[in-house]
């Protein structure tokens, strides 16, 4: 099975236009255009960063000696590493909401108050802010599947932590169990975007970058349907407990079974790349990668930060939403946790189906801005929506209303991962969806203890208005972003580019290519 081995950049500056890096007319025209021309490669060559401009002009003759045509291949194996992928990422995501759908019978069975169940969704949250870059790196270094397989690891461990915390003297233990839970999901949030760029074509990176956000959100549909049903609102605490114990031992079977999966199926990268992105990314080399001066680079790039704030935004009040969903719905519906559940699914199956079509939607138009400010705008009406209607006393209409906030706050999801990559392509897929992901976690903290408070003093209705407005100026600024889509510029250049010279037909790398002194 293919192991990526760890790659130490060896960072001395080369000239440009020195040996292995041959200087052609057309790379000397484009020279002066070039903001930052350094190259930065991933796991064996796999990805690549670097800070040139990429919408520089270049004669049709000269696009065919920048960028030559290598042999690309899908393989039907892809679909199993994306599903499996998917799963993983469906358990993790199913015990980020198996406390708090239920979080009344929780807060009964081990005496805690509202804030304590709310922390054990919002350790996913905090958790995964300063522990991303580490993860960034390792990612970088020693790539998918070393990444993958320790976030199946602590996915499994905090779950069998967990079956020891089935008695009410043993929060402490379920939350320490918790804990080591959200710890791999710092390891599998933001793969599906660099899943889906090493493995799948340029048709269909974005209907399966969909499918891998598809698979979290599976995880949280689970999480709001089956928790009601395998712990019942009983009053004898000894029945709650061996409900509770069940549900986790049927949580830890299924993350260990992922776990045993991904160590024996699992693998890196395809043996020939999919898109000549990832040829031509393949074929840089490894030691003039520099982590930090990625980072740095994403960090200048104004239309990216501008994704990073709305992105977080958004996926922040979808994250406050499911995670006090039950408590929205029990002050006007009480006793009605099993339909609160159902709610809750609704909003994730909606969604589901939301990602799903937006990923085929992008495939097929590239509209990249246009149809993310447009679901984002329809997330705010969504949610103002729901939030007159939360209250009516019908719950058939909350069904409904919840349903389409679902739609379009969970399809943007993918969204902004694609849009990500498109924006600050060549770098890491990973990196910039991790830098989405650390947003979504801290606004999603901030808004949960917020709107928590708010729902406590003033009810419901202000709570929702309270994210409404910040929806609203998420959506203002999504309209700014400039759409640089850098990665379909990159694959059209190199579809019109002629055959390689070199043997082979293998892919030469780019002649204008030279790394600055880090």
């Amino acid at each position: 099975m293919p192991q990526n081995k760890k790659l130490k950049g060896n960072h001395e500056n080369s000239e440009p236009g020195g040996e292995g890096w041959p200087w052609s007319k057309a790379a000397q025209n484009l020279a002066p255009s070039l903001a930052s021309p350094q190259w930065s490669p991933g796991p064996l060559g796999r990805a690549i960063s670097i800070g040139s401009r990429l919408d520089a002009e270049a004669s049709q003759s000269d696009r065919s000696e920048l960028v030559p045509n290598a042999k690309t291949k899908l393989y039907h194996r892809r679909w199993i590493m994306l599903f499996l992928f998917s799963a993983v990422s469906a358990s993790n995501s199913f015990m980020w909401l198996q406390y708090g759908i239920i979080s009344n019978i929780f807060m009964r069975f081990y005496d805690i108050d509202s804030l304590a169940i709310d922390w054990l969704s919002m350790i996913y949250l905090l958790t995964y802010v300063p522990l991303i870059l580490p993860v960034l790196w390792l990612l970088d270094n020693r790539g998918i599947r070393d990444v993958v397989l320790v976030g199946a690891a602590f996915n499994c461990i905090g779950a069998w932590i967990k079956i020891g915390s089935a008695d009410p003297n043993m929060f402490p233990v379920t939350f320490f169990g918790q804990f080591v839970c959200s710890v791999a999901t710092v390891f599998v949030l933001g793969i599906p975007s660099y899943l889906a760029s090493v493995w799948f074509g340029e048709k269909e990176v974005s209907t399966a970058c969909s499918i891998g956000v598809l698979g979290n959100q599976l995880g949280i549909a689970i999480g709001f349907l089956v928790p009601p049903i395998l712990v019942p609102n009983v009053e004898d605490i000894d029945e709650l407990a061996h409900h509770i114990q069940v549900m986790f031992y049927i949580t830890a079977g299924v993350a260990t079974l992922l776990f045993i999966l991904v160590v024996f199926v699992f693998q890196e990268r395809p043996e020939l790349p999919p898109t000549q992105a990832q040829a031509t990314a393949r074929s840089i080399p490894p030691e003039q990668y520099s982590y930090t001066a990625s980072i740095l680079r994403l960090l200048r790039n104004r239309a990216f930060i501008l994704l990073i704030i709305t992105y977080g935004l958004n996926v922040g009040c979808f994250y406050a939403v499911g995670t006090l969903l039950n408590r929205m719905i029990i002050e006007h519906y009480p006793g009605e946790e099993v339909n609160a559940g159902r709610i809750g699914l609704t909003i994730v199956i909606a969604g589901m189906v939301g990602s799903l079509i937006c990923g085929i939607w992008l495939d097929k138009t590239k509209t990249y801005k246009q149809t993310t400010l447009a679901v984002y705008f329809m997330s705010l009406v969504g949610m103002i929506v729901y939030a007159a209607t939360l209250s009516l006393g019908y719950l058939w209409v909350v069904f409904i209303t919840a349903g389409a906030l679902g739609f379009f706050m969970t399809g943007y999801l993918p969204l902004g991962f694609e849009f990500a990559v498109e924006l600050t392509y060549p770098e890491s897929e990973g990196t910039s969806s991790g830098l989405l992901n650390c947003s979504a976690q801290v606004f999603g903290i901030i808004f949960t203890i917020c709107q928590g408070k708010i729902i406590d003093r003033f009810g419901t209705l202000a709570g929702n208005i309270f994210l409404c407005v910040f929806l609203l100026i998420g959506t203002i600024m999504t309209g700014l972003i400039k759409s640089d889509l850098r990665r379909q510029k990159a694959n059209q250049l190199v579809e019109e580019a002629g055959p390689s010279d070199s043997p082979g037909g293998s892919l030469a790398a780019p002649s204008f290519v030279a790394e600055a002194r880090l």
